[in-house]
């Protein structure tokens, strides 16, 4: 793996477009900051001087003081952005974290300000201006920050703001994180190929992903390709080689590496690093959706759902004097299945089948039944059945299970204990979100899916959840029961 010196230094035009969308994100970012102050401020300053609003006491209106706040909290502000990460690469373009670090900064930034005027008893402050400002700078600073990620995410579409990405080792390991990062449209990696020692240069393990070379010519094709980040399948390699590989590394100061756990069907759950007397180690979080992601699905979750109940009593009523006048039996079905942790609740609904309907199976019927856990056409469903499986109603009593804090509006398809085993490797990934009344399989083809697709669509929804992708899904659910399309 030698290399000749003078590699890191050579910079291809590709590269110095790449670093120069770096900066360019950079300076819209301050920008965008700088005006979230300003306007933060103006506002807050005419709302408490000038609206004349009952809540706000008589106070010293001094407009040149509080020019002069403002001109020295700004680039106080842009500091304190830059100390909480707000300018590094690391934190930005992805989940929940930038924002919690702006509502910090931006926290701190008004904690200096109080602290300042305990100091100096000539600084005097207005209360009502310095929360209307913290509030308007939390919700202008995020909001900006929400425009300039979707503004990049458009251009990752056009190939911009995107980081060639070489993957180390074309093992089961290797292959999971590309078809992940591939599946994340936003992610801002260009996967340009593999480098294995054990498959032949030129196949494709992955459809437009080829191995490149084996990895003692590496380097070479970071050279070659013009590579910006290196991901290292950390179990197709042996210790000495990967203490190797990093030692050329080091060469490259403009390439960043990253090392993958090698546990990828673990960390799918999230996780954090946590040093312990020195020793940097993973901590698996026990569920996967966290943080303010967590928050936001919960209130979306008891809301909807308790509305919702409130508005379908009457229907619940109707419903249930057709399906007693239909056959008899109960009017709830309770289907015994696994939840969040593995923990087995009865999901209720509809009853939509003839008590005794199994009776009314064909042997052929029921091999179909075992082989694919649905019937196109099931003699055991009655009348009034039919009508609310197609179009998902006998689900409704599951806002119940959603009250009961045992499903999630949007989540992967709920399954009983025998179905798990057939998400394989994949149960754990299963057992760290709630089930969903809704979800992408519910969007993407309900019952004409195989069971593979299923499990393949609850994968791709956990890896990549947000409350972005559950508000999406809840949009689209309404068509997808309007077209009564996959189901029965």
């Amino acid at each position: 793996m030698a290399i000749s010196k003078g590699i890191a230094a050579h910079a291809k035009p590709g590269h110095i477009v790449r670093r120069a969308d770096r900066w360019l994100l950079n300076g819209v970012l301050v920008i965008n900051d700088t005006l979230a102050v300003l306007i933060s401020f103006a506002i807050a300053y005419a709302v408490r001087f000038w609206s004349d609003l009952p809540i706000f006491e008589e106070g010293w209106v001094n407009p040149d003081f509080y020019a002069m706040v403002v001109l020295a909290m700004t680039p106080v502000y842009l500091g304190l952005f830059a100390a909480y990460g707000l300018y590094n690469p690391v934190n930005l373009l992805g989940g929940a974290t930038e924002y919690a670090r702006m509502f910090n900064a931006v926290t701190t930034g008004v904690l200096l300000v109080i602290i300042v005027s305990f100091l100096v008893p000539n600084f005097i402050v207005a209360r009502g201006f310095l929360i209307l400002s913290w509030g308007l700078l939390v919700i202008f600073g995020i909001t900006g920050r929400f425009a300039v990620r979707r503004f990049v995410y458009a251009q990752r579409q056009a190939g911009r703001f995107v980081n060639h990405t070489l993957i180390i080792g074309a093992n089961p390991e290797g292959l999971a994180i590309v078809e992940q990062l591939r599946s994340a449209k936003t992610c801002g990696m260009r996967i340009v190929g593999f480098v294995d020692d054990y498959l032949p240069v030129g196949s494709e393990p992955i459809p437009g992903v080829p191995v490149l070379s084996a990895s003692t010519a590496f380097a070479e094709q970071i050279r070659q390709h013009d590579i910006d980040t290196v991901i290292v399948a950390n179990t197709a390699m042996m210790r000495e080689q990967l203490l190797s590989l990093y030692s050329t590394l080091d060469t490259f100061q403009d390439v960043e590496v990253r090392l993958a756990s090698g546990l990828f069907e673990l960390l799918t759950t999230g996780v954090r690093v946590r040093e312990e007397g020195f020793v940097p180690l993973l901590v698996l979080n026990k569920t996967r959706i966290t943080g303010v992601h967590l928050i936001a699905k919960t209130i979306l979750d008891y809301t909807l759902a308790a509305t919702a109940v409130v508005f379908l009593i009457p229907f619940f009523l109707v419903v249930a004097y057709l399906i007693k006048r239909d056959s008899p039996g109960p009017v709830i079905y309770r289907r015994r299945v696994v939840g969040q942790g593995r923990r087995e609740f009865d999901a209720l609904k509809l009853r939509t089948m003839h008590i005794d309907g199994d009776r009314l199976l064909t042997p052929e019927q029921k091999r179909e039944l075992e082989e694919h856990g649905k019937l196109k056409d099931d003699p055991r469903v009655t009348r009034i059945g039919a009508f609310l499986r197609k179009y998902s109603l006998d689900e409704l009593p599951q806002l119940f299970n959603v009250l009961r804090g045992e499903m999630s509006l949007i989540g992967p398809r709920m399954i009983t204990r025998q179905e798990l085993e057939k998400f394989g490797k994949w149960q754990h990934n299963l057992s760290t979100v709630k089930p969903g009344l809704t979800g992408l399989w519910q969007v993407s083809g309900r019952s004409d899916l195989s069971y593979e697709d299923r499990v393949r669509l609850d994968m791709h929804y956990i890896r990549n959840h947000t409350i972005w992708l559950d508000l999406q899904i809840l949009f689209q659910t309404i068509p997808a029961i309007l077209t009564g399309r996959g189901a029965y």
